[in-house]
This record gives C-alpha cells, structure tokens and sequence, in this order.
C-alpha cells in the first residue's frame, strides 16, 4: 500500500487491513500495565499491548526476550502527524526509521524462543544492567537507552546543551577504541592485528546496540582511518570524514533527518577542519573553552531548528561535564558491569551532574529563545558561523544575525489566533501584532491521562518557544474543569506567566493546587473580572452570574479587533445562551468558540440563529466517550464553516487589518 504524507510518500509492505502479523520481537520495553513492541517482520512495525492482568504482566516479564517468535493480531493504523506546528512529529520519526505502520495489539501469541546468540546476549544484558543499576545511567551508556533516565533530569540536560554527552557518540566509542588499542600495544607491535581487533570489536558492540547513528559513523570512520593507517594511504582527515559521509548516505539516506546525526557529523566535521587552531593552544583549560565554544557555536542552528532555544551558558557547562562524563562516568560505567561495588562510586558522580544540571536550569536569562528558523536562515548561519571561526572579526555578523532573529517576532503586524488540538479539552492562544500581548485561555488536560503526558511540557511550550514567545501576559481559566485548567501547573512551573485569571465560582482542588503554585512564584492572580484593557481592545467577560454548576459559570470573552467579531463560550450551557442575548446585544460573530466541545447541553438553535456565527470551532477529542459534537449541534451550525480539532487538528487565524486567513495543521 502507498502511504502519502506531508513530506513524502512511501511503499509499504503491508495492507492497512492485514490483521494477523508474524514477526520477531527488535526491541521491546515493559512499563505500567502495557508492553511497547518494535516488532521485525516483513518490514518493521511498532505496537503496543496492554496486559490484561498481572499474572500476565509478570509472565512477559520473566519470559520475553529479544528475538522471540510471535503471531500478533490487531489493527494497522497509519502513525500520527503533529497537529500542532513545530511539535514532535510520530510519523515522520518512524518513517525515518522505515517503519510505516502501528499495531493496536488484541492478541500476543508465542510461537517459538529466540535462537540468536546475540538477541541472548542483548537480553542478558539489558537484564542484567536492570537488577544492578537503579538510576539507569548504566543503560544510557553502555545501550543507549535514556528511558529509565528521570524526565525533569533529561529535560535539564537537553536545555542545558548537554543531551549529546548521554547518547552513544563517536566521542564514547573513540575513548573505547584508544583504550583498548593502547592496551593491545603493549602485548604486541602488529599493527595490522591490534587494530583489527579493536575494529572488531567495535562491529560487536554496535551489533548488541542496534547500530545507533553516531555509532555507525565512528565504525565507517574507524574503518577508513585504519586502512588508510595500514597501508600509508595518506588521506586527509577532512577527506576521511567526506568519504565516511558519502558511504553512510549510500546505505541509509534517512540518516540525514538523525538529530543525533546532524550533531555528531557537523561538530567532528568542524573540529577536524579546525584541528591545528585547536592544538596551538597548549592551556589544557584554554583549549577545552576553544573546544566547547566551536561545538556550541556550530550546533546553534540544529538546536534552534528542533528546540527553538539555547542555553547561554552551555559552553561553561560542557567544559565541566565533557571530561567528566569521558574520562570518568563513561569508563566507570564500563568497569561497575565486571565491578558492581564500583556503583556507588558511580552515582555519587551522576548524582553530582544531576545537580548541577537542574541549579543550572533554574538560572534566570540563561535560554535563548528565537523563533523557528527558515532553511535559508540556517544557511546564513552557518555561513556566518565558519566566517567567525575563521576571522574572529565576524562574529558581529553571526551576533547581527542572531539579533535580527530574535526581533523578528517584533515586526509582524498580524494577530495570531490558534486552537490547539489537545484532545477533549480547550486551549487557545492569542498572539498580538508585534508581540504586544500573548493571551492564553485554558491549558487542556487529559483526564484519562495513564501515561503522565504532559500537553504543555511536549506541546503548547514547544509550540510557544517556534513562534519566539517567551512568556504569557494573561493565563485566562474559563473554569474548573481538569479539562480545560488540567495543564496550569506545569504550564505555570515551566513557563513564564505573569497574570492568571479565573471565573466567579469558588475554587476547587485543581484551582487551589494552582493558587498555591502561582503564591509562590508571585504570579498575580485575580476572578470574576468584567473587562480586560488591551493597547489594542478590549476583552469582555460576559458572563457575571452565578450559576449552581461548574460548567455554567464558565468565563465568556467577547472581543472585537479589527471588525472581526470573536466570541470564546468555554463550557457555558443553553441557560447562560440565553441570559447573554437577553443581557447583550451581541450578532455577526465572526469567530465562535463552541460551547462544552458541541454538547447538547449548549449552542441552542436559538443563540446560534442569533449570534450567526461565520466560523464554528469546536475543539473535541478524536472518538471521544461523550459523543461530541452533537448531531443537532452540527446542525444548528450549518450555516456557519465547522472546523473541528479532532478532524483539523490546530486551526489558525492570521488578521492582518481586516484580512482574515485560515490554516490547519491535519491529522
């Protein structure tokens, strides 16, 4: 079957009604109550299985290994795209893996054991690191596996700049690869052996990991230096590098879209052109500065390009941490798999990064925020980069382009308006021309949430850094529910905000959890507000009554710029329909935020007659357990353009004076 999506089309093996898989288990990660499969068939495919009780949980827990035979039955779904822009895209991340499809398992059926020597020994060992090591640092290292590592700690490490120390890299695999050959020196002077050995070596490990993308590098890399050594070649290093580039391309052109490729390649590429500046400085402090300083410098772009950040700081910070982790946590993690007693000599050395990673990351002013940089910006970039690099005098034109960047958000004379798609729930941002205001009402929040995923954390944050907002002026709550205030708190612990509104009604557990965090920030706070003064307009509350429910004492905001009318209903039902338009002389709305996800309980055939909305979103959960939107709602609707999150994904206003533009970022 052909699968088309944004950015490429693809043949798969597989039809999307194939129901029945027989396959080999690639890799597999048990947590909670579900078991993540990469499953090896006629092409890879990943899926998930939930266990239907704990005596089968604990039985794939003592039996599962890597390379096992299975009958999978279930249902083949294409992944999902972002439908937020500038967010994680699932599919684009397998398909650059060549998986094309996810299995929704019903039925997990063992046929035959696992007779690879190697899936034995990847299996022992992952065992084996799991029953020694509770802090998963022996893992990051040694497998590459960074998922037992702690989330707010990672998440330190990738604002920090400092993620590319706990991945397998060519740096690793070359302190390895010394130290074995210099070992291997001392028993014999036979080059030819000795460096065969190592390479051999090297092919091993990478087999038992799974041939990460850095990894694969360092062995094409290995490989060249070693034959071009033998035999007096006398190829250049850069060429050595060029060449190495040109064979990984042949074999997997998807490597390019790797982050940890883009990383890995650019920083060697550069430090192998600039080695003899590098070596001209003797000050082992000097020369580490210069050192981090290239790496930062020449990974600025990929970082803003997926990040959308810098840490200012990081430079300072690779130079405690790159010796650290090469020259000590990396061999001892090396030494603590024949040598556990060397574990608590380990963690107190990890512990130590963990700290000052998370004290680092709660510096103030210390992260670059700039908007997603086009192509061509990237190229102009780097450009400017390898010009200071070279002639230090040009560092003004990398400064100038890094200013310019960062004002652009400064120049733009639209307002921004966008729903997210957060699933059931709300959250709209409000961006006004020239980054004068950013408003956000409500947050979403899952509230079957099993996984502890975060929508702010992997969504609206990432979301706001692409568009170079570094902070929400107004937090607006239209009420209570998880729904639509779920995500406050790590919105408010993890991002800049600086006042918070919520409705009339009393506060409840959520809002007061909230209260308590925004207390101690010093966030100000304030409820059952009437109107909000803007430079440019004003926003009405329009609803002051209270009712006897959460969902009716929901916040109504009605604004009007530039002769676009918008009208945001929250959770509001028919009884607060009515007592607006008996209160209000409201009509022509432009732009109508759908009352309670198009529940019957609102949007009456009365109040949509009479407010006769010309864009109708309704922000709703893809086969949601309520039934919304309603079928009689859709149809008080039909005179106005529906849009719908789960069908559209994040819908988007740009108005520019009274021009108004419509985007979606689908499924």
């Amino acid at each position: 079957m052909i699968i088309m999506t944004n950015f490429i089309s693809y043949q798969s093996k597989y039809q999307k009604d194939t129901t029945i898989i027989e396959g080999t288990i690639y890799d597999y990660q048990i947590s909670d109550n579900k078991i993540s499969l990469t499953i090896s068939a006629k092409e890879k495919i990943v899926g998930t299985y939930y266990f239907k009780n704990e005596q089968e949980q604990e039985y794939y827990q003592k039996n599962l290994s890597l390379g096992d035979t299975f009958v999978i039955e279930g249902t083949l779904n294409i992944p999902y795209q972002n439908t937020i822009p500038n967010t994680f895209n699932y599919r684009k991340y397998l398909y650059q893996k060549h998986i094309y499809y996810q299995i929704k398992i019903q039925k997990l059926t063992k046929i035959n054991d696992n007779t690879s020597i190697i899936n034995h020994l990847r299996t022992n060992i992952n065992n084996y690191l799991t029953t020694i090591d509770n802090t998963g640092y022996l893992k990051t290292f040694i497998l590459g596996n960074k998922d037992t590592l702690d989330e707010e700690v990672m998440t330190s490490y990738q604002d920090n700049g400092l993620s590319h120390l706990f991945s397998i890299s060519g740096m690793h695999i070359n302190l390895l690869a010394t130290l074995i050959l210099y070992l291997l020196k001392k028993i014999s002077y036979n080059n030819f052996y000795n460096y065969s050995i190592v390479l051999a070596f090297i092919l091993f490990y990478a087999i038992i990991i799974n041939f990460g993308t850095s990894v694969i590098r360092t062995i094409v890399m290995f490989t060249l230096f070693t034959i071009n050594k033998l035999f007096n070649i006398k190829i250049k290093s850069i060429d050595l590098m060029l060449l190495t580039l040109s064979i990984i391309i042949i074999f997997d052109s998807f490597i390019f879209h790797d982050i940890g490729f883009q990383f890995s390649y650019i920083t060697s590429f550069t430090l192998i052109l600039l080695s003899k500046k590098i070596n001209n400085y003797h000050n082992y402090f000097i020369k580490s500065l210069y050192t981090s300083f290239i790496c930062t410098l020449v990974s600025l772009p990929i970082c803003l390009a997926n990040f959308y950040q810098v840490s200012i700081i990081s430079i300072i910070l690779n130079i405690i941490f790159i010796p650290l982790v090469s020259y000590i946590i990396f061999p001892l993690c090396i030494m603590s798999l024949i040598l556990p007693f060397l574990l608590p000599i380990l963690n107190l050395f990890t512990t130590f990064l963990e700290k000052i990673s998370l004290i680092a990351n709660d510096i103030p002013y210390t992260k670059l925020i700039l908007p997603k940089p086009s192509f061509i910006l990237i190229v102009f970039y780097y450009f400017a980069i390898y010009l200071a690099l070279y002639r230090p005098k040009y560092l003004l034109l990398f400064l100038i382009l890094i200013i310019s960047h960062k004002i652009s958000i400064y120049l733009d004379p639209s307002m921004n308006i966008i729903f997210f798609d957060v699933g059931q729930g709300d959250s709209v941002l409000i961006s006004y021309p020239y980054n004068q205001l950013n408003i956000l009402i409500d947050t979403g929040g899952l509230t079957n949430n099993t996984e502890n995923y975060s929508i702010a954390q992997n969504k609206t944050i990432p979301y706001l850094k692409s568009q170079g907002i570094t902070q929400i002026d107004y937090l607006i709550l239209s009420h209570g529910d998880y729904d639509h205030i779920g995500e406050g708190l790590n919105l408010v612990n993890n991002f800049k905000i600086k006042n918070v509104i919520f409705n009339n009604d009393s506060y409840n557990n959520i809002e007061k959890e909230l209260i308590k965090a925004l207390q101690e920030k010093k966030i100000k706070y304030y409820q059952n507000i009437k109107e909000l003064n803007t430079k440019s307009n004003k926003l009405y509350f329009l609803n002051n009554k209270l009712y006897d429910n959460e969902n009716n004492n929901s916040n109504v905001i009605y604004f009007n710029y530039n002769n676009i009318k918008m009208l945001f209903m929250g959770d509001a039902g028919i009884e607060v329909e009515e007592d607006i338009l008996e209160e209000y002389n409201i009509d022509n709305i432009d732009i109508l935020k759908v009352g309670h996800h198009g529940s019957k309980t609102s949007s009456s055939q009365n109040f949509i007659d009479n407010i006769n909305p010309r864009y109708s979103i309704i922000s709703v959960g893809k086969n949601n357990r309520y039934g919304h939107p309603n079928a009689e709602v859709l149809n008080n609707l039909d005179n106005s353009i529906i849009y719908r999150t789960d069908q559209d994904g994040s819908i988007m206003f740009k108005i520019n004076k009274e021009e108004l533009k419509i985007e979606t970022c689908s499924p």
